[in-house]
């Protein structure tokens, strides 16, 4: 086998794509400086709410290097997650769309993994770790630099074809590849449609989001209560919120995903706000079995409801 890590490199993606991936990207393993400041200034600033995870590991979160040794080279790949298939009673309570589906860190890893095998057994003998959203990574940073698409002012990647209901996923691998050129552009312009329409206004500057206000974070990560006052610009979402996504332009054409995992349950879709007022926990784990709102948990699911029906 062609040992060349430009070869290696386009081995790689190709295989990525035939393992269903929409888009594969390599860069260097090291220490990402400015995202670092950044990332150092927005924990000072408190905008991490109750995620007190995010201030651990700095040093791995700023540098994939440290997460194997011998690191060389981060694998980047994306999955589009975006549905035209809606819940059908425009009154109940709205699940994120990354959510409808299976959960995706084991789909992603699942697929990963098999990546990293084919590379193992096919190409080159090498260590290497998996991850999605399972590690202290900067995945959007990571994803730029593998040219892969730019972080738009929603703090989100955005891919110029795709736009930004995208999964990201890394491989840490030590072998030497050729790496792609980072997206250099930030492609928003001047358009501001997203941080207009943060119900919250969690936006508060371009690339900077305050979690504290964010309605994905109160409806999934916090333990807290909802304060009232954001309460009540919960605009009728359950689960995440995908607002700022979309109004944006650049998800104008965003195509259906092909994933057979991410397909939504009918029973999900088909859920009137009546069913939804009276959820108990057999129903909770019989609709979000094995999906990402099964980490939320009933107890947080139950809070978010009764904001929403008290509301009405």
């Amino acid at each position: 086998m062609n040992s060349q890590p430009a070869a290696l490199s386009q081995l790689i993606k190709t295989k990525a794509l035939l393992l269903g991936f929409d888009a594969c990207g390599i860069s260097e393993a090291k220490r990402m400086d400015d995202d670092g400041d950044r990332l150092r200034s927005w924990l000072e600033s408190g905008y991490h709410g109750s995620m007190t995870y995010m201030a651990n590991h700095f040093e791995k979160r700023v540098n994939p290097a440290e997460l194997v040794e011998g690191a060389r080279s981060v694998v980047s790949v994306l999955l589009n997650y975006h549905t035209n298939q809606k819940q059908e009673d425009p009154e109940a309570p709205v699940i994120s769309d990354y959510a409808l589906g299976k959960d995706y860190h084991y789909v992603l890893k699942e697929r990963i993994s098999r990546l990293l095998a084919y590379i193992q057994t096919e190409l080159s003998p090498c260590e290497g770790r998996v991850f999605t959203d399972s590690a202290p990574l900067l995945e959007k940073a990571l994803a730029r630099e593998a040219g892969l698409g730019w972080i738009g002012k929603h703090t989100l990647l955005i891919h110029p074809k795709m736009g930004s209901y995208l999964f990201i996923g890394e491989l840490v691998i030590n072998l030497e590849l050729a790496y792609d050129e980072p997206f250099g552009n930030n492609l928003c312009g001047s358009c501001t449609r997203c941080m207009d329409s943060c119900p919250t206004g969690a936006i508060i500057a371009p690339i900077l989001l305050d979690a504290n206000k964010c309605l994905s974070y109160l409806t999934i990560e916090t333990k807290n209560d909802i304060p009232e006052t954001l309460a009540q610009s919960l605009s009728n979402r359950l689960v995440g919120c995908d607002i700022c996504q979309q109004v944006c332009p650049w998800n104008g054409k965003a195509q259906e995903n092909g994933v057979i995992e991410f397909q939504p349950k009918k029973e999900l879709l088909e859920m009137r706000a009546s069913e939804w007022k009276v959820l108990d926990k057999p129903a909770f784990k019989r609709l979000f079995k094995g999906s990402a709102v099964e980490r939320t948990g009933f107890v947080r699911m139950k809070k978010t409801l009764a904001h929403l029906f008290r509301e009405k």
